[in-house]
């Protein structure tokens, strides 16, 4: 297992609900946990991966959905068995859209 961490400040959307989570760990998906917490305005994201040294790739796909939500005061935790760039995407916004506030 590899364990990534990234952290983005100055966030300007904030959760509605306390926590929810997506997704199923198993081969070639991911579950998503996305939770309120006191970050000071930033957003943390803790990934673990069994898929080893695609770091870069991940940290494309994250900084891409960072700079779609400008998520604050949130807490994500991934667990990964393999999941595609697009399954990725598209689990983590599936859990935004369950819990961020309304614009």
């Amino acid at each position: 297992m590899e364990t990534l961490n990234y952290r983005f400040e100055n966030g300007t959307r904030k959760l509605s609900a306390k926590a929810e989570l997506v997704g199923v760990v198993s081969s070639g998906n991911l579950e998503v946990l996305i939770e309120s917490a006191d970050l000071q305005g930033g957003c943390a994201i803790e990934i673990k991966t069994a898929a080893r040294g695609f770091g870069a790739i991940w940290e494309a796909v994250i900084g891409d959905f960072n700079k779609r939500w400008q998520l604050a005061d949130t807490r994500i935790s991934i667990n990964d068995m393999g999941a595609t760039p697009a399954v990725v995407s598209l689990r983590l916004d599936q859990a935004v859209e369950s819990v961020v506030e309304a614009k």
